[in-house]
This record gives C-alpha cells, sequence and structure tokens, in this order.
C-alpha cells in the first residue's frame, strides 16, 4: 500500500498506509513490576516496530525506561523521587535501554539512533530546525531513531515532565501521519476497566465528547503519566492534525495493522506552530499579568498583542522571553505568552500607554508586552 499523508488519515483503517509514524512506549510496558527492565517486553515492542518498517512505514520510537532501567543497577527500591536521584538513574539506565534496543533492531537488520532532547529542542528556533533536520537525515538512511527526555540534564523548569508530551511534540516536529502511545492499558473506557459495565471507547472524533469520563487513576509504579497525561498529548497532536491510536503494548501490531483495537483519536485541526503548541500545553509558567476587561477582549476577540496599558498587575519572578500566563480580574487564565520584560521591570509600565512610556523612558520601553506571535489563548469568551 502506497503512503499516504495525515490529511488523508481518516480512520484507523489507513494506518497501514501512513509514511511515517511516532510510536511511544511507556516505562511500564517495558518493565517488570518490580521496576527492572524486561528485555522480552522491549524485544515484542522492537519486533512489531520493526515488522511495520518492513512494511514501508517510517518508525520514530520515544521510548521511556532509562530511570526504570538505572532502579535496579543502582540498588533502589523504588522510582526515587527527587529530580538529583532520576537524574542519576537515567544516567545509568539510559545507557542500559539503547543498549538493548541496539540488540533487539539488529536481528531484525535495523540500525538504530539515540536522540536525547530537551524541551527547548522543539520550540527554540535554531534547535527545532537542527532536531528535524537531524531527525528527518536517520529516517532517510533507514535509521529508527530513539527519542527520550534528556532526563539526565534537564531540570524541573524546562523538562516535558513526561514523554507523552514530547512524542506529541515529536509528532509535530518530524510531520509525522500519526502517533501510537503504548501503555498498560489496551484503550480508553468510559471507567476503570477493571469496574463492571466499564466499555471501550472505540473512536473520539472531539475530546469535547469525554467529558464526564473519569481518567484520574494513576500511572504505573515506574511511570510519571497517567491518562491524564496522555489526553493532553493526545490534544497536542489532533490539534495540530495529528490522529492517535492509543492501546497496550501487546496490541501495538493489531492496532498499527489499523484493526479494531485500543482509541482512535481523528484529526480536529492544522498544523501551527512549534513553538505555540509548546507554549500552550508544555511551557511551566514562571508568573502572571492580570488584564482588564479592556485588554482581556483586545487579546481573546481582536486577537492583539497585550500592551502595557491594559494590565493592573504582576505575580512571579521571570525574565525577560519567559512563559507567563495572561488572568482576568477573576484570576482565570485566558492566554499564555512570552514576555518581552523582566518582572522587576513590569510595575512601572503598568496603566500607561506606549506613547506615554516612549516620552518618559525613552525609545526600547515602548514596545508590546506580550506580542500576539507569542501569544496562545486558553479560553474564549462568548
Amino acid at each position: 500500500m502506497g503512503a499516504v499523508s495525515a490529511a488523508a488519515l481518516s480512520g484507523r483503517d489507513q494506518l497501514p498506509g501512513a509514511g511515517r509514524i511516532v510510536v511511544k512506549v511507556g516505562s511500564s510496558s517495558l518493565t517488570t513490576p518490580d521496576g527492572h527492565l524486561d528485555p522480552a517486553r522491549l524485544g515484542a515492542v522492537v519486533d512489531v516496530l520493526a515488522a511495520r518498517r518492513a512494511a514501508g512505514t517510517q518508525v520514530v520510537l520515544v521510548s521511556s525506561g532509562a530511570i526504570a532501567a538505572g532502579i535496579g543497577p543502582l540498588g533502589l527500591a523504588a522510582r526515587p523521587r527527587d529530580l538529583a536521584t532520576q537524574q542519576a538513574a537515567a544516567s545509568v539506565g539510559q545507557g542500559l535501554l539503547v543498549a538493548h534496543y541496539t540488540r533487539a533492531f539488529a536481528n531484525h537488520g535495523v540500525t538504530v539512533a539515540q536522540v536525547l532532547l530537551t524541551a527547548e529542542d522543539t520550540w527554540r528556533r535554531g534547535q527545532y530546525r537542527n532536531a528535524h533536520r537531524t531527525l528527518t537525515r536517520l529516517l532517510d538512511l533507514g535509521v529508527v531513531p530513539i527519542i527520550n527526555e534528556n532526563d539526565a540534564v534537564a531540570t524541573d523548569e524546562i523538562r516535558f515532565g513526561d514523554n507523552d508530551r514530547l512524542a506529541a511534540l515529536v509528532s509535530h516536529l518530524v510531520h509525522a501521519d500519526a502517533l501510537a502511545l503504548l501503555t498498560d492499558v489496551d484503550a480508553l473506557y468510559t471507567g476503570p476497566p477493571s469496574r463492571a459495565g466499564s466499555r471501550r471507547i472505540a473512536d473520539v472524533r472531539a475530546l469535547d465528547e469525554l467529558a464526564g469520563i473519569d481518567v484520574t487513576a494513576r500511572g504505573s509504579a515506574v511511570g510519571t503519566g497517567g491518562m491524564v497525561t496522555k489526553l493532553e498529548s493526545v490534544a497536542i497532536a489532533t490539534q495540530s492534525g495529528i490522529p492517535v491510536v492509543l492501546t497496550s503494548a501487546a496490541r501495538a501490531g493489531d492496532a498499527l495493522a489499523g484493526q479494531d483495537v485500543g482509541t482512535w483519536f481523528a484529526a480536529t485541526g492544522r498544523r501551527r506552530s512549534i513553538r505555540l503548541l509548546w507554549l500552550a500545553h508544555a511551557a511551566r509558567t514562571r508568573g502572571r499579568l492580570v488584564l482588564d476587561d479592556g485588554a482581556v477582549r483586545a487579546v481573546v476577540d481582536r486577537r492583539t498583542s497585550l500592551l502595557p496599558a491594559g494590565v493592573t498587575d504582576v505575580e512571579g519572578t521571570f525574565e525577560a522571553g519567559d512563559p507567563i500566563e495572561l488572568v482576568d480580574g477573576s484570576g482565570e487564565v485566558v492566554a499564555r505568552g512570552l514576555v518581552a520584560y523582566g518582572s522587576q521591570e513590569v510595575p512601572q509600565l503598568l496603566g500607561r500607554t506606549t506613547g506615554e512610556l516612549r516620552t518618559e523612558l525613552g525609545p526600547g520601553w515602548d514596545r508590546e508586552l506580550v506580542h500576539r506571535d507569542d501569544l496562545v489563548l486558553v479560553r474564549r469568551r462568548r
């Protein structure tokens, strides 16, 4: 079957014809119950992906498991909670994880490449272009990129937080036709799968359809993401024109073959700026600007830049270029943006027009607080 574009992937039956897919596999799908890496489970995932690649689909693998792989060698009883020990475990485990993948893919004559990313690599223009160029070239050379967050160096402030969101952003970065999320449950259900009466949700055309569905159950002890983070990653992908299939690693082969397993999330939007996707879904904000009603209408309804005259208060500590929230008078978040001034500079600007600032403070002080190109809406006023 010839490859089809993302716009043509109207259903799961077209997945076998996808030209390029991103597959994310979680820690719980690769490890034993006590947290150790399980080569057999890893090998089963690799067998599926190698078969898909042999059928003509380019595969990008986003794999968790580095921290889990380091738990045993470090003699830890469970996944560490503090960032420093997590980074230490990732440093030990990442090499072990990739070594297992290298051997497993080599059994199919496939070469792999390790690619470690931080959040900045997906939205800063220079780093984004370099990551896109490198991954595209690897795929053209027949290599399977194995991507993980660079846990060993990523600080809490700049990390993605989990590989589900990373996989969604990578799908956008590599122009994937579809995203597959492999987890420890075989689909999304109307309630906890173990509860009597819970039914599999086969297809979701819009995430609004899931209102009232309880997805708050915690994930496994060795992973970081539960169903909530998976649905957040689904939103990132589908709103950017990339459909998603969610299922268990055990059903991965059936899912990628287009069979009726798992849950299929249809694409709901068109491709958008990766920087705005990161800002809307993955960025950790550093502070807040409180807007008056006029500024809220200007930003939300007219999609203008945020000027100092419409801001009544500033909260938090941030530097120029940091992500912040824009809130209305009641504290409800209406948008996120990259601020043009530091928090120490903002108070002297509040409530003043750009003309007043230019006259009193000089050239350069009359620019927007948040430019409309660096702003993404969180809600729309009616």
